[in-house]
């Protein structure tokens, strides 16, 4: 309902220069829902049901580190493979930022939060292949969402791309154990998505120098999610 208010009702990731708009979806949607309140969250489920936070993706520095690494290789071959409408860095560098704080609370919804807590009410269930269902849950949940998202992301079409979108990010979330790999990877999917979209729109010469509220928005998130996890997961 947030996103849909704050970014589909108003087409807000439509407008580079809706400033105070983009801020408003930005702080509500992502960073106070999609971070802190998901971060909220697991915090209650680590201390009050005993929840490994490393079963969402919050572990030690090195690990992290690994998985990012393997994220940047990942999807730098997947952008570059691609048929992109403009492969101009500083394009690249604002779309980057532009999906990044929208990733940040996707992976952390979808797959840290609704991920890992449904792969452990499975398994206390003794359902078989806990985390390929949860997998195939995240991936669901994270591709319906997108109803709440300006055109083109809200059309069934669209959706049903999301969806195999949602099962690579499952894939490798459930495999990597990390959120911050997690979000790399996700975010290189999603990059190639939104630079294709603004194409198509005609927008994309308005990225073609810095956008200083977008590269701030997604230091500001990354912050909040190192916060977050030092903090309340640690």
């Amino acid at each position: 309902m947030a996103t849909y208010l704050l970014e589909g009702r108003l087409r807000t990731l439509l407008r580079p220069k809706a400033t105070r708009l983009r801020l408003a979806y930005n702080a509500v949607a992502n960073m106070l829902i999609g971070l802190l309140l998901a971060g909220w969250v697991l915090r209650v489920l680590v201390e009050h049901n005993g929840f490994d936070p490393s079963r969402a993706g919050f572990a030690g520095p090195l690990h992290a580190l690994i998985a990012v690494g393997v994220a940047l290789l990942l999807g730098l071959v997947f952008l570059f493979i691609q048929k992109l409408p403009s492969r101009h860095p500083i394009v690249l560098l604002n779309g980057f930022a532009q999906v990044w704080i929208v990733s940040s609370a996707e992976v952390m919804v979808c797959w840290a939060v609704v991920g890992a807590v449904e792969e452990a009410r499975l398994k206390a269930i003794n359902m078989p292949v806990p985390a390929v269902l949860a997998a195939v849950v995240a991936a669901f949940l994270f591709s319906l969402y997108h109803v709440g998202h300006s055109p083109p992301f809200n059309t069934i079409p669209m959706i049903a791309k999301l969806m195999v979108v949602g099962l690579a990010t499952s894939a490798f979330f459930f495999v990597s154990r990390d959120i911050y790999g997690t979000l790399v990877f996700h975010n290189f999917l999603a990059l190639f998505g939104v630079v294709t979209s603004l194409g198509q729109a005609g927008v994309l010469h308005r990225y073609e120098k810095p956008i200083p509220p977008l590269l701030i928005t997604a230091a500001v998130s990354l912050v909040l999610l190192i916060v977050v996890h030092i903090v309340w997961l640690a």
